[in-house]
């Protein structure tokens, strides 16, 4: 390919990148816009709310297309990957960045001072969440989780002067780097040894590495540990951003030292975000994906689609095979001779990379069962109200994270139930959007209403502000995963994934730590509404825009329990295309 070709194929590419891209090009211009406001003169005279909710609107509107992508493409020369997975998690994010506007505005936090600083943060962060949904690269996978990092160390100091916020950024900031150092130094060491960067290319040369004969010959052990080793550094760094155990030491902190704002943004939408890098990472370890996606990327295509064994792009002539010198001509016979080299189609390679498989379902499963058991046993104890919500965000990170070790496990064998196993995850984080969202707008407007974030100062609470009570309840309940609320339907997915996975012990695990999630989910319940109201409560009640606010993001949790069949569509489609 001559300097004129490759730069046609490269603009071409690029046109067709930027149409996929539209949503995240309108959030830059709109922290660009956001940024300008901290001129005086426009300050005084525009709000910067109304430059977020804008912005973040039509953001929304074009993370379209608003229809079912018939085929994915790689783009910007494979950096990234839009298919309806991208599309699905792109949408969430962008929907609650519309959702978390309207909430601080009502809320009061931030002040109109501070207001276009936190937005360009939460909207910078937004876009690495994003970026992280779409990752198609290992670097653009972690320029994605620092993108979504570094301005959420700042959002958990947002409350200035006060010790416990500045505490909790620095612990946060503390953590976050060394966790980026890790999964970095894990990346360089997986990338070195498969000699790229390319997620899909990479599953392909881990193929040939793990081809029987390698195995059963001990050929390339030390190799073997080298990439294991690498694998749980790459974990380490999607732990920290899960609050996985044993990663999930900022959490607590952060939350009770930080708004419960921002403890919506980071539970929410940082959350939705290392879910769908925890499925393309380990589906991208563990499985090959159709030649199409490869066929679509100017740039890479010749090369990726010898990789994949497909054919040559059209209109182009075979490439000729390049001479050999005999000593090259027998270095590629002993390789031959002990399994290196291209395997024969893409089912051979899909059945090559079992061990990777293994590997990759074990540790999540590892880790989703430790997480989700600390979780719920750690908010035994809990007194405020905000420790309590970050040990619960814990626990439900272990539970979205069973369906994806289901999905390895039977990504080999039954790639319709591994697909399936993936769409729970994706229901699940929908669900999320609306439950944990609902319980801090709620603990926000308490905090306006009774000035405390104690659990205790809620007795009574019920008499005061019944609507919002009920509410409150509806969202704890659904957490618990009782019928017949969102939570329910999204942890039956689960529990059915880990069914068709025979994973039975991680299923018995499940659902023990749902019972025990029913005494410290229920205690606030109870509070609320049976214990005496202290007789020391100055009068105070709900005003009706919070009010309204509340009962509109707590009925999708009763409409998508009673009728899930529109969200699992959209989730079913949004991973039709990744098996």
């Amino acid at each position: 390919m001559n300097l004129y070709e490759l730069f046609n194929s490269l603009a071409a590419d690029s046109a067709r990148s930027i149409a996929g891209f539209q949503g995240e090009l309108a959030l830059c211009v709109t922290i660009v816009l956001l940024l300008l406001l901290r001129i005086p003169r426009l300050t005084s005279r525009i709000d910067s709310f109304f430059v977020m909710l804008i912005g973040s609107s039509v953001a929304l509107y074009l993370a379209g297309p608003w229809r079912p992508l018939e085929q994915p493409s790689e783009i910007f020369t494979g950096l990234l990957v839009y298919d309806n997975f991208t599309v699905y998690f792109r949408t969430l994010l962008m929907a609650f960045a519309v959702l978390f506007a309207v909430f601080t505005k009502i809320s009061g936090v931030p002040d109109r001072d501070a207001a276009p600083d936190i937005y360009a943060l939460v909207l910078g962060a937004t876009l690495g969440m994003c970026i992280m949904a779409s990752a198609n690269n290992m670097l653009m996978i972690f320029l994605g989780v620092e993108m979504a990092s570094v301005p959420s160390y700042a959002l958990a100091g947002l409350l200035k002067g006060r010790r416990q916020s500045s505490e909790a950024a620095l612990k946060y900031a503390v953590y976050g780097a060394g966790a980026a150092g890790i999964m970095l130094y894990g990346i360089s060491l997986i990338s070195g040894i498969l000699g790229t960067v390319h997620l899909p290319t990479m599953a392909v040369r881990l193929a040939e590495l793990l081809q029987p004969a390698n195995l059963e010959s001990g050929l390339g052990s030390d190799t073997h540990m080298v990439l294991a080793l690498g694998g749980m550094m790459i974990m380490v760094g999607l732990a920290f951003k899960l609050s996985a155990v044993p990663f999930h030491f900022w959490c607590p902190d952060v939350f009770e030292g930080a708004t419960a704002e921002v403890n919506a943004f980071l539970s929410v939408a940082s959350k939705a975000a290392a879910l769908a890098l925890l499925a393309r990472v380990a589906i991208g370890f563990g499985y090959i994906p159709a030649p199409v996606l490869v066929e679509t990327a100017p740039a890479a295509s010749v090369e990726t689609a010898a990789l994949y064994n497909v054919a040559d792009p059209p209109g182009e002539a075979p490439a000729a095979p390049a001479a050999r010198t005999p000593a090259e001509n027998a270095e590629a016979k002993a390789e031959a001779a002990v399994g290196f080299g291209p395997l024969p189609n893409r089912e051979a390679q899909i059945a090559a990379l079992a061990p990777a498989r293994e590997f990759i379902w074990k540790l999540v499963a590892f880790v989703a069962v430790i997480t989700c058991t600390f979780g719920n046993l750690a908010a035994y104890g809990q007194t405020n109200i905000k420790r309590l919500l970050a040990y619960s965000t814990i626990a439900q990170a272990g539970y979205m994270m069973m369906p994806v070790a289901s999905a390895m496990v039977l990504a080999g064998t039954n790639a319709p139930a591994a697909r399936d196993a993936i769409s729970a995850v994706a229901f699940y984080a929908g669900a999320y959007v609306f439950m944990n969202l609902g319980a801090f707008a709620i603990v926000a407007f308490l905090r306006n209403m009774l000035h405390s974030e104690e659990i205790a100062d809620y007795a009574g609470l019920l008499h005061r502000a019944p609507v919002t009570v009920i509410c409150f309840c509806i969202v704890l309940v659904s957490l618990i995963g009782l019928p017949p609320l969102a939570g329910f339907f999204g942890k039956y997915q689960i529990f059915a994934s880990l069914v068709d996975a025979k994973l039975w012990f991680v299923l018995f695990i499940a659902g023990l730590n749902t019972a025990i999630s029913l005494y410290y989910y229920l205690r606030v319940v109870k509070i609320m509404t049976i214990d005496p109201e202290p007789d020391t409560r100055r009068p105070a009640s709900m005003s009706f825009i919070p009010g309204t606010f509340i009962v509109l993001i707590t009925a999708p949790i009763v409409i998508l329990g009673v009728w899930p069949d529109s969200l699992n569509a959209l989730a079913r489609i949004a991973t039709g295309q990744l098996f």
